[in-house]
This record gives C-alpha cells, structure tokens and sequence, in this order.
C-alpha cells in the first residue's frame, strides 16, 4: 500500500540529523515562528497597566473595612498590546482540531460544524438564565424536548434524563437509577461486575455508588468472556456495565447474550455509550436488552470534549428504569406549554425519582450544538456518521498492520478506533517513543499504554472527518517512525526535537509538578518552571 513519507526518511539513510536546525542559533531565543515564550510574570514591567482605574478612595466603608487588602495584588504589569500577543504566541504552541487530527483513541476528538457554533451563540439560546421564568424560555425547552425526542429514538429506550454534564456523571446518574429499582422491589445487590475491556470510569464509578466491582476477563479476540461472565451471576449481582464498542475498538457480538443472562439471574445492564459515534444509526443499544447508556453529546454530537463550558452525557432508560429519572425534566401541562418538572412529588412518571443529579438542567450550549448536529445530518447522516467512522478506523489499521502489532487485527473490522502494540518494536524502543515522534511529525498523538489489557498499547481514532489525504498523512508518519524504531534510530528516544519544548521526565512532571511563579520580595525573582528539561 502506497503511503506519504512526510519526514523524506528512508533506513537506508540512517539516523536524522534533527540537531541541524539548532546549529546557527538566534539572538533572540526564537526560531521564525517557533517562538521562545516567556513566562507573564517575566514580561511584567511596574508601573505599566492596560487600563486606567479611578482613584483608590481615602476610606472604606466600615462594612468592607475586614476586607481590606493589606499587601498588594502581585499581579503582572502589562500593556494592552503586550498582553494581547503574550496570549496569543502562546495559543501558537498548542495544537488544535482546527490545525490537524486528534487520534486520540476513545475520545472522538472530531472537526466542530460552523454552523452547531453559530447556533448555541444565538442570543436566545446563548443569553438565558436557569432561574428565568418558564414562559421566556419555551424556545429553550423545545431544544432539550426535541433532542430528548431524538435520543430516545436512535436508542430505541422509553425515557431520558439530560441533566447529567458529561459521560462519568452519566454513569453516575445509570446506575443510581439502577441501585433504585433494585431497591423498589427490596433486592439488596452489592456488587457490579465490569469487563476489563471497559472504560476506567466503570469501575471507578461503581464503586463510588458504594458497589463491589469485580472483573469479568476478556477472550483471546478483545471481547467479553461470556462463559466467565454466566459462572459469575448470581443473587448478589446488582448488574454489569460494559462498553460496546469495548476499548480495543471492537463491537460486542454478544451483548443481547449478555443481557439475557444478566436479566435472568435478576440483575441491571448499564452500557457505556461513550463509542457511541461508532454505531449511531446502525445499532440501537435498546434492541440489546440495555437498561442504561449515557451518551457524549460532546463527542457523537459535535463540540468534542466541551466548548465553552461543562460537556454533556444525558443518560437513556429503558421501560424498567424510566420510573427512577432523576429530576428535572422537562413536560408539556394540559395547555401544551412547556415546564421543567422540579420536584419529586410533581413527576407522576417518575414517582420513585432517586433525586437531583445537578442544580440545574445542563448547559445550554451543548444541546443546542447537538441538535443542530442532528437536524443537519438527518438520518441517514448520522448513519454515514458512523460509517465513515469505521471505514477510517479499517484504513489506518489495514495500513499499519504490517510495520506495527495489532493484537487484534484478526478478530474483525474494528469499530472507531485502530490498536496496536509496541510488541513488534525492537528493546528499547517503545510505544512512548513513537508518540513523541508524531509530535515532530506535526500530529497529536494517539493514545498511549491505553487499554491496559494490552501491553504498550497505541489507541488510534480518526473519527469521520478526516479525509483519505489527511489519513494518509498520518498513516505516512507512523510508517516511517515504526521503520525508523526498528532500524535502530536512537534520535527517536529523545524526541520532540522541533516542539516548543523537549521530551519531559513525566514521571517528576507527574508527582512533583511546579505549577506556580514566586518573586522574592522586591525583586524580580527567577520564574520556577513546570516544564522540564527545557527546549
């Protein structure tokens, strides 16, 4: 297969001069546009400020007089223009969807439509309060009716809940609805069963609920183990939570399997639709026999991880959890007006309610980027969504195959994300390696030593929106940094060379990070840096 070697490397050539660069060095500490950025408190000048205060009053009121500042703020001194292009040269060394992929395996790190931000900026959307009065906000209450609406239909499940502000909050919210119905008919469940091909959140959020978590091993091809699953249900398990797509980036053949069996031994099935972009019009988790699954709408539903704010993982129940919805939500009265339902006494539908999840209903900005998503997709959109979603994911791993491990390469097509391994590296070189190497190449990169059920693990997710040229750009530059690992380029094991900063010892930036910049009293100071290793 034919692929762009960007960085021109070829074996025969052997190790890459990345020091030439470096050999005529600047007065300045910059290299064109690879700017040497200091630290604001060292661009600090008394005296100067961008804007004009009034004059300080002579007395305080006595009601503030126990606030009174009694040193100064110690803030830095800058100029208008100086602050301006600090941040700005700054925001040059950080990379961006808007500069090139994010292969972040398990993330759905894809480009944000114009057109979803354009909407969530409306002044009627973008400007309203939560405590407004009901009446002033119908437009609002549409937005989270129809996307509920919608929700519930690509899923195939009875109810909603939108409060939740993102995917472990949603997990959170499932399984408090689950502990609920449980309890409703008196079964005192204590333990959670979870897949090692699940998300760490699973686990984690478990046994924040106050569960046992206990591990279900995964088969030689990356799935669930359903034999090991059957021997363990039994009275006390509350229920399992598995992601499908699992982590490996393959789909869970047999879920509806799964959920017969976790119902008939009286347990709950909570699905982790964190992957759901993979299978969104294709695959209703309903039709599976699942009872819960939040799902990312800042990652299915455009807005990646955020944007201007909290996320959003409203979480999906069936006919047997609808009941047990947290409060609030949103309902038409006798004269099809639209109300946020707030109390548990008032939420005839959902009489046994487990309670609030949020102060609030959820950020406004994230449902009306999604449902834009939705109404410009239609349909058969959102199912050429996930479509091209898997056929990218196929392409980068059909492509890499054959110059890096993938452990599962013959059980299937993947879903949304490629792995591989650094099993076919040779000693001493290692999955870290290839990772700062893409930062030299121009790329994030993907994600790394995740899942741990695979060792020095290369997690890889194009998403739907890169083009075949973009991928091919990518799959060149992995190309070439697997070829230059196994020739034995050792200049791989001290990369980035041509990033802002040198490779980091990450272990002290991990347990001893230096996040703060101290003066001495009256001068200057020397500024503590929390990157190590300097560029």
């Amino acid at each position: 297969m034919s692929t762009i070697n960007r960085s021109g490397w070829k074996p025969e050539m052997g190790a890459v001069d990345v020091h030439a660069p470096e050999t005529s060095p600047t007065a300045s500490g910059d290299r064109a546009l690879n700017l040497e950025e200091p630290l604001i408190f060292e661009l600090h000048s008394k005296g100067k400020c961008g804007v004009d205060f009034d004059t300080v009053p002579a007395t305080v009121s006595p009601a503030l007089a126990k606030f009174t500042r009694k040193q100064p703020v110690d803030l830095p001194a800058l100029a208008e223009p100086e602050t301006v292009r600090h941040y700005t040269r700054l925001s040059r060394q950080n990379y961006a969807i808007d500069l090139g992929p994010f292969p972040l395996g398990s993330c759905t790190m894809k480009h944000n439509p114009r057109l979803n931000e354009a909407v969530a900026r409306m002044p009627g959307f973008a400007d309203i309060h939560p405590l407004q009065p009901m009446d002033t906000v119908q437009g609002a209450y549409a937005v989270i009716e129809q996307l509920a609406d919608w929700l519930m239909k690509l899923t195939n499940m009875s109810a909603v809940a939108m409060s939740p502000k993102a995917g472990a909050h949603g997990e959170l919210c499932g399984i408090l609805c689950m502990r609920a119905a449980l309890e409703a008919r008196g079964d005192a469940r204590e333990v959670i069963l979870v897949p090692e091909s699940a998300h760490g959140t699973n686990p984690a959020t478990a046994a924040f609920a106050g569960y046992r978590v206990e591990n279900i091993p995964a088969t030689k091809d990356g799935r669930v183990d359903l034999a090991k699953l059957k021997e363990r249900l039994g009275p006390d398990v509350a229920g399992v939570m598995i992601t499908n797509p699992n982590t490996c980036g393959l789909f869970e053949r047999d879920m509806k399997a799964i959920s017969d069996a976790v119902h008939a031994a009286g347990g709950l099935v909570y699905c982790d639709g964190a992957n759901f972009n993979a299978i969104v019009g294709k695959v209703r988790p309903g039709d599976l026999g699942v009872d819960a699954m939040h799902i990312n709408l800042h990652k299915t539903f455009s807005t990646p991880h955020g944007g201007g704010g909290p996320g959003s993982g409203p979480v999906v129940l069936s006919e047997a959890l609808a009941p047990f919805a947290p409060i609030p939500f949103v309902r038409r009265d006798d004269k099809g007006r639209l109300r946020m339902v707030e109390e548990r006494a008032r939420a005839d539908h959902a009489a046994q309610s487990f309670g609030r999840m949020a102060a609030f209903h959820g950020q406004m900005g994230m449902f009306t980027r999604a449902l834009t998503y939705m109404l410009s997709h239609g349909a058969d959109g959102l199912r050429q969504v996930a479509e091209d979603a898997v056929l990218n994911a196929n392409y980068i791993l059909r492509s890499l195959e054959d110059v890096l491990d993938a452990p599962y390469g013959d059980a299937g097509p993947c879903m949304h994300e490629a792995l591989f391994s650094d099993d076919d590296l040779p000693e001493g070189m290692t999955t870290l390696d290839i990772a700062k190497g893409l930062i030299d190449e121009g790329f994030h990169p993907m994600t790394v030593y995740f899942p741990l059920v695979v060792h020095g693990a290369m997690l890889v997710e194009p998403t739907e929106t890169e083009s075949k040229i973009g991928l091919d750009r990518l799959i060149g530059s992995l190309r070439s940094l697997a070829e230059r690992a196994k020739a034995g380029d050792e200049t791989l094991k001290s990369a980035p060379h041509f990033a802002p900063r040198r490779r980091m010892d990450e272990t002290k930036a991990a347990r001893k990070p230096v996040l703060t910049w101290k003066s001495a009293p009256g001068q200057a100071g020397e500024p503590a840096l929390s990157e190590l290793g300097g560029s």
